[in-house]
């Protein structure tokens, strides 16, 4: 297992400091896509944890799967909720087919689209990966997994926010 971690991308990124977020508490969304439940729920509770530490509130839903993530993070937008920042989870496994590099650019597209359009905080932790191991050892109980990681991203980008005067 430990060469697998050691291929990760952030092998050997240092454990960061939970971010100090100035004012109030924030509020957030996670929008996920539980097709892989496991996973999702893996990445889920790191973020949720981290989330807790900084006294954020985190409301939770679902959608079927990636390809509906940016439809649901612009409903959000759309609703007129005053969320701080939108925390984006789920996983896509290459298969066989073209299929997974279409999702997975739309996906990305659509949400970078409305991230660079409307300046939200937005944590985007989508895994995109070639087999379920590799989506598992991301999602485990560790400093490596990317569910933290994407929350850790969003909470730097609200307290980014905020220290701009734009929230």
């Amino acid at each position: 297992m430990l060469c697998h971690i050691l291929a990760m991308s952030t092998a050997d990124a240092p454990i960061r400091p939970i971010p100090i977020i100035p004012g109030p508490a924030p509020r957030l969304l996670l929008i996920q896509a539980p097709y892989y439940e496991a996973i999702v729920s893996g990445m889920r509770h790191a973020a949720q944890a981290m989330a807790a530490e900084t006294g954020a509130s985190l409301d939770v839903v679902d959608v079927a799967g990636a390809f509906e993530l940016p439809a649901a993070l612009r409903m959000a937008i759309q609703s007129g909720r005053a969320f701080d920042g939108v925390l984006i989870l789920g996983c896509v496994v290459q298969g066989g087919t073209d299929h997974y590099e279409h999702i997975c650019r739309e996906t990305f597209r659509g949400v970078m689209d409305i991230s660079v359009e409307t300046g939200l905080p937005i944590g985007f932790g989508l895994l995109t990966v070639a087999t379920v191991q590799q989506a598992e050892e991301r999602s485990a109980d560790n400093h490596h997994n990317k569910g933290r990681e994407a929350m850790f991203a969003l909470l730097m980008q609200v307290a980014l926010r905020r220290g701009w005067g734009l929230a």
